[in-house]
């Protein structure tokens, strides 16, 4: 009994598990509470779960679950029946709401499964994005390299620079070991290094252009992997070191005719350059996609840089060549102009020089044939002024020729008789065909206007031509003169399709037909008929010799007028018809006032003399001064001669009437200038004339500019110095 007294006491085995069951409920319980309070937390900051009353429920389940195991305490002790119930309760709705969550999660675990698949197939479209945007951002590398690549190709467009900075620029951008091009040969069958990126100096050595992996490249417009040991990538030697990928692209050659390396072909089809791009040696780096797009764009941007470039290359060589013609051409404006100055200073020269012995022969002739003379001596002196009007008139058909040709020469227009003029032109021509026994008649139409508007002096010189060549190439037979106003229907000429006559109220045409009964016209002959210094064989005959020019001149005045001219011949021997038709302007009915040529001749010759009449004659040339004196004095003038200028303005006084001042001479101008300076009063100052040889519009502008009253051209007979005296004493100048 001592001995069981002190051992202690054990607590029953139930007891002991009762007292570890009660510490573990409370623990259980405290963490059940806890766990509401952090799912509470989750709901309240987890607004967007679309399971929250799912949470909620559980929650309840682990409130019910604490609250068991809290009320279980209770029942290790001695308790009461409430306690018994309440335990009960509590586990009767702890089974019912973990039997509810275990239900509702039968129908949640497929929803969160599919949520779980969308989250996958959420985070492998984010994958997706995130490489395209990588490819994006590649592409945009890329566009950035090519900009700048294209910029730097195109900054200039000189060919040999655009392919030197395009294998540079590669080089650069892609990291390359070497880059070369490649170009055809000047037969095509070749391919030669052209250009390299490493070696400054190519060997230039060639490739047949028909092996297969050329044709490969060329057949394709992508970048195309050829292996390093082909004969076009063998650009380097390795040393032992394993080759990079390399890459070979075509290059096409827009215009090869213009764009040459040396001597390359002009080809008319298409072809192409290779370059050739190699990565570094022993690197284990390969060709990405977007790199190859890079080369496959840049060589396009080759090909359209190039392109330009042979089109500048073209227009250069355009421009260079246009720059040579014109600088043959102003050249030969210059030579042209020369030679025209030449001829003018040539012609004017000859002119003067021409005209003033001319002056002397028609002069003298035209005194001696006033004097008392044996019949046989005046028909020689007739004889003499007969040639040398004939040789005036050659003087006239050059010089008018020469200004026709240099378009200096202008119609003088002016108000004529136009019937007056015909009869005029028969009398001149009608002694010289009465000497071949021809018979010459005038048919004017009646409704041809007697007074017309245009240049009779032209008018006269064409129709003289004419009928003169209707003259000189008949030797028997008639020459008929027929003038009519052409009529609407037959102012067209087939032979003549420039020609648009157009007649209005205020112009008419003049037709004018000349039939001869002569040799005729050779058909083969008629292209040459209007040209200068030619003659037609069939009708160069020993009894027509002639300058060639007439024909030639009467074209040119006829078109001056607005006019034409030509020809028709049935044939050698069967006569010709020359035919021209002039525009002129129609003139109110003339005044009484205006007479005729006839009436005013014999008015002028009335006067057959001027006593007491002062003239001064000023000339540097000793024979053409004692010429105008003869004249003079013949027709009863008192005549002083001076021979310089100062020797004029010495003696000149109001006494003169007239002042004849050789204006040929070099102060012939300022010397009318200063005798009006020296005589200011009008009616004391003397009538001033030129007398020149020269007959173009400037001289008689510049005479009268200086103020001087008339011109007289060289030759003059006694005729026409009577007609001038008497003109200048009436009207105090010359009409």
């Amino acid at each position: 009994m001592e001995s069981c007294n002190c051992i202690e006491p054990q607590l029953p085995p139930d007891e002991l598990l009762s007292k570890y069951q009660y510490i573990s409920d409370f623990f259980i319980a405290l963490a059940y509470f806890s766990i509401p309070l952090e799912l509470i937390y989750f709901v309240k900051k987890s607004a967007v779960f679309p399971y929250r009353w799912v949470l909620v429920q559980f929650g309840a389940f682990i409130v019910l679950c604490g609250a068991t195991h809290l009320i279980n305490l209770w029942t290790f002790t001695i308790h009461s029946r409430t306690v018994a119930i309440v335990m009960t309760t509590a586990k009767i709705l702890t089974a019912v709401v973990s039997c509810a969550t275990a239900l509702m999660l039968v129908h949640i675990i497929p929803d969160l499964l599919s949520v779980k698949t969308r989250e996958l197939f959420l985070k492998n479209k984010a994958a997706e994005l995130d490489r395209e945007m990588g490819l994006i951002r590649t592409q945009e590398e890329t566009g950035r390299h090519v900009r700048m690549l294209t910029h730097e190709i195109r900054s200039t467009l000189d060919r040999h620079t655009i392919l030197k900075t395009t294998l540079v620029e590669l080089g650069r951008t892609l990291s390359l070991e070497e880059c070369a091009l490649w170009m055809p040969t000047r037969t095509g069958l070749e391919l030669q290094l052209a250009y390299t990126l490493r070696q400054q100096n190519p060997v230039g050595y060639t490739v047949p252009i028909h092996l297969p992996v050329i044709n490969q490249v060329f057949s394709s417009n992508r970048a195309v992997k050829i292996s390093p040991n082909s004969p076009v990538a063998r650009l380097r030697p390795l040393a032992g070191k394993y080759p990079g990928e390399v890459v070979a692209v075509r290059v096409p050659l827009l215009h090869l005719s213009n764009f040459q390396i040396n001597d390359w072909p002009e080809l008319s089809t298409k072809r192409y350059a290779l370059m050739v791009l190699m990565l570094p040696s022993d690197s284990a780096r390969q060709w990405h996609t977007y790199e190859l797009e890079l080369v496959e764009v840049v060589a396009d941007q080759v090909a359209v840089a190039l392109s330009h470039a042979a089109i500048l290359e073209e227009s250069m060589r355009a421009r260079d060549l246009l720059m040579e013609q014109n600088v043959a051409l102003d050249l030969a404006r210059r030579e042209a102009e020369t030679a025209i100055r030449a001829r003018n200073d040539f012609l004017a020269v000859m002119n003067h020089e021409m005209r003033t012995p001319m002056h002397a022969i028609i002069a003298l002739s035209s005194l001696l044939q006033e004097t008392e003379l044996t019949p046989e001596q005046r028909l020689m002196v007739e004889t003499i002024l007969k040639s040398s009007n004939l040789l005036a008139t050659l003087i006239n058909d050059v010089l008018d020729l020469s200004r026709l040709e240099d378009g200096s020469l202008q119609l003088d227009l002016g108000s004529f008789n136009l019937h007056s003029a015909f009869r005029e032109v028969i009398n001149l021509i009608r002694p010289i065909a009465s000497v071949k026994k021809l018979v010459v008649t005038l048919h004017l139409a009646p409704d041809l206007p007697e007074y017309a508007t245009g240049d009779e002096k032209r008018l006269m010189q064409t129709l003289l031509n004419v009928v003169g060549n209707a003259v000189k190439f008949s030797k028997e037979g008639s020459i008929s003169i027929t003038a009519f106003v052409a009529k609407a229907e037959s102012l067209r000429d087939p032979r003549a399709p420039d020609f648009f006559p157009v007649p209005s109220d205020n112009h008419f045409f003049l037709r004018v037909q000349v039939k001869d009964t002569g040799s005729g016209i050779n058909p083969q002959d008629y292209p040459k008929l209007f040209t200068k210094f030619a003659q037609s064989q069939s009708l160069a005959t020993k009894n027509s010799a002639g300058s060639g020019l007439g024909l030639a001149i009467c074209k040119r005045f006829v078109n001056l007028m607005d006019g034409h001219i030509w020809l028709e011949s049935e044939g050698l021997g069967k006569g010709c018809t020359a035919i021209f038709m002039v525009k002129l302007g129609v003139t109110e009915c003339c005044t009484e006032s205006k007479l005729p040529p006839a009436t005013n001749a014999s008015m002028n010759h009335a006067q057959t003399a001027f006593p007491g009449l002062k003239v001064m004659v000023m000339d540097d040339n000793g024979v053409s001064r004692m010429v105008t004196k003869g004249l003079l004095v013949h027709l009863g003038c008192d005549v002083t001669t001076v021979s310089s200028g100062d020797e004029c303005l010495r003696l000149i006084s109001q006494d003169h009437h007239v002042v004849f001042i050789d204006v040929c001479m070099y102060d012939g101008y300022e010397v009318a200038l200063r005798v009006h300076e020296k005589l200011t009063k009008r009616h004391e100052r003397p009538l001033t004339v030129a007398l020149t040889a020269n007959s173009d519009k400037a001289t008689k502008d510049h005479c009268r500019r200086v103020g001087m009253n008339g011109v007289v051209l060289k030759p003059v007979s006694v005729d026409k110095m009577r007609t001038v005296l008497s003109d200048l004493l009436e009207h105090r100048n010359l009409v």
